[in-house]
C-alpha cells in the first residue's frame, strides 16, 4: 500500500517532469517520433501538383476523371519503458539511487507520450520479468508507471536483460519505440537486441553512478556487491589501485556502449551526477535534425 509520503514523492516527480516536458521537449517529441506508417483516408479528384503515384485507377476509370488516394500518417505510437530493478539499481552516491533516476526519466518520456495521445507500457525486470503494464493512454496510467518503477519490490537482485528482450519480442506485434533503462551489467543479450532493433526503434539508456567509474581517496572501505551480496575490503588510499579501478571501469563502460551501438540501438548516457534532461534534450535535437534531412 502506498503511504502519503510515497504519493507525495510521485506527485513531486509529476510536477517536475511535466514542467520539463512543457518547457524543453514541447513539440520535439512529435517531430522525433513520427507515425509508424500511413493509412487510407479518402479519395478525391486530382488537382495539379498531386503525386501521380497516388492515383486510384479504379475510381478514375469508373468516374472518367482522375482521382487520387488521400493518405494520412498513422500517428499513434506505442512507447515501451523497460526498467532494470536489479540490486545494482539500488545504488547511488550523489543525491538519488539509479532506480530513482530511472523513474524520473520514465516520467518525462511517459508524460511526453501521453500529451501526444500515445500509449505507454512498462516492463520491470531483474533476472525475470517481474511486472508488465500493457500500453495504455492517459495521465492516470502515466502516474501508475512512475509509482511502479519507484516502489516495485523486486523478488530477485539478479539481472537478465535477454529475458526481458525476449518477452518484448513476443508481446509487441507492431513497431514500437522502446527505451531500456539499465546499467547493462549482464552478458549474452546482444543477439536478441539485434533482432529487436530490426523491428523496433530501440534506445538504450545506460544508468551510471560516478563511483562506478572512479573512487575517491577515503581509505579502507567495505564494498558489497548489490546482486551477489559478496563483500570485499579495498584500500582507496592506494593511488595505483584507484588508477587500475578507473581504467578497468571505463574500459567496461566503453565495451558496453560499443555493444549496444553495434546491436543497432541508439545510446543515451544517463548519470546520477549530471542533469538527465541535458542528455534527453541532446537526443531529441539529434533525432529532430536527422528526421528533417
Amino acid at each position: 500500500m502506498l503511504t502519503a509520503e510515497m504519493l507525495a514523492k510521485v506527485r513531486r516527480i509529476q510536477i517536475r517532469t511535466t514542467k520539463l516536458v512543457n518547457d524543453i521537449l514541447a513539440g520535439r517529441y512529435e517531430s522525433v517520433f513520427r507515425g509508424q506508417g500511413v493509412e487510407f483516408k479518402e479519395v478525391r479528384e486530382y488537382v495539379p501538383g498531386d503525386d501521380i503515384r497516388n492515383i486510384d485507377w479504379n475510381v478514375t476509370a469508373r468516374t472518367g476523371s482522375p482521382h487520387v488516394k488521400v493518405l494520412t500518417e498513422e500517428r499513434e505510437l506505442t512507447i515501451m519503458l523497460v526498467v532494470d530493478a536489479s540490486g545494482s539499481q539500488r545504488f547511488g552516491s550523489v543525491s538519488q539511487f539509479k532506480l530513482e533516476l530511472s523513474a524520473e526519466v520514465c516520467a518525462v518520456l511517459a508524460f511526453a507520450a501521453i500529451q501526444n495521445n500515445d500509449k505507454v507500457g512498462l516492463i520491470v525486470f531483474t533476472d525475470d520479468v517481474e511486472l508488465f503494464l500493457p500500453p495504455r493512454k492517459g495521465r492516470k496510467h502515466g502516474l501508475r508507471v512512475i509509482r511502479e518503477v519507484l516502489y516495485h519490490e523486486p523478488k530477485s537482485k539478479g539481472t537478465n536483460v535477454n529475458k526481458s528482450l525476449e518477452f518484448l519480442s513476443q508481446i509487441l506485434k507492431r513497431r514500437s519505440v522502446i527505451f531500456i533503462l539499465s546499467d547493462f551489467n549482464d552478458e549474452h543479450f546482444e543477439k536478441t537486441l539485434k533482432v529487436l532493433t530490426r523491428r523496433h526503434d530501440v534506445i538504450a539508456c545506460m544508468i551510471t553512478d560516478p563511483r562506478e567509474l572512479s573512487l575517491p581517496n577515503i581509505g579502507l572501505i567495505t564494498i558489497t556487491d548489490a546482486e551477489s551480496g559478496k563483500e570485499i575490503i579495498i584500500d582507496t588510499g592506494n593511488a595505483k589501485f584507484r588508477d587500475r579501478y578507473e581504467v578497468k571501469a571505463k574500459t567496461e563502460y566503453e565495451r558496453k556502449k560499443k555493444l549496444l551501438l553495434q546491436s543497432g540501438a541508439e545510446f543515451l548516457d544517463i548519470r546520477t551526477d549530471k542533469p538527465y534532461i541535458d542528455e534527453l534534450y541532446r537526443f531529441f535535437r539529434a533525432r529532430e535534425r536527422k528526421s528533417n534531412r
